[in-house]
């Protein structure tokens, strides 16, 4: 990892904060248990940041440097409080469309997914702050620079945004292999939340509990399911397909 990408040190992942840097995660030295290291852990808390307790092996593989204990990643993007985004929306005069990706760890397919989405005109992604993509490089290249137009939301945990959400609101709907009604067969109109998750469970329990409403793609073939990124793309333009048809009525 190049070093312009990481910062180490206690001071200098303090001083990160307070100059408003993105951080991506942090990493702590397993059993080190300071003032500076509760600050910059409640700091982390406070912006979703996640922080990893490691082995020290793990933080001199990052850096040779003096680290003291702590290493933190610089994001690649500039991430959006949803707590800002929604209000700022509302007061632009748009009927928020948003797309939240409940555990989705493949790095190529968030990107195709951000390309799709900044595409089809949603005004953001919600990501959780644990058991989602780092969004690096790669993402970003596989988004064709989507990601850099698009806001991105990173929160505590999905259940949480939808319970947000839906204060202000916002209609969710989760697709699910599992769920009765086709994706073509319910209303989606805005404002709304279309939520996405990993190619081999879907979306959460949790998640699938909160939303309004859940849709199913029709697969004929053999194969159990479709890659989430074309799933995506193919529930978010059903979305805009909808919405055209409500425009020209």
């Amino acid at each position: 990892m190049k070093n312009d990408k990481m910062i180490f040190g206690l001071h200098s992942i303090s001083e990160a904060f307070e100059a408003g840097k993105e951080i991506d995660k942090i990493f702590i030295r397993r059993g080190l248990k300071t003032e500076q290291t509760e600050a910059i852990i409640r700091e982390a808390v406070e912006r979703c940041v996640p922080v990893m307790h490691v082995p020290i092996e793990k933080l001199d593989r990052l850096t040779s440097k003096n680290h003291q204990g702590v290493v933190a990643i610089l994001s690649a993007i500039e991430y959006t409080r949803l707590d800002q985004l929604i209000p700022m929306l509302y007061e632009e005069g748009k009927a928020p469309f948003l797309l939240l990706l409940d555990g989705i760890t493949d790095v190529r397919n968030f990107g195709a997914i951000a390309r799709t989405a900044e595409c089809a005109g949603v005004d953001a992604i919600i990501i959780p702050e644990r058991g989602s993509i780092s969004v690096g490089g790669d993402a970003i290249k596989t988004s064709a620079g989507a990601l850099h137009r698009i806001p991105v939301c990173r929160v505590t945990s999905i259940p949480g945004a939808i319970r947000s959400l839906q204060e202000y609101g916002i209609r969710i709907v989760a697709a699910s292999e599992k769920a009765a009604d086709l994706y073509t067969d319910v209303p989606m109109k805005l404002p709304l939340g279309i939520v996405m998750g990993a190619e081999d469970v879907g979306p959460s329990p949790d998640t699938l509990r909160m939303a309004d409403g859940i849709v199913a793609i029709p697969q004929m073939g053999a194969i159990g399911s479709l890659n989430v990124s074309v799933a995506a793309g193919i529930v978010i333009y059903e979305v805009v397909r909808q919405q055209r048809l409500q425009s020209s009525n």
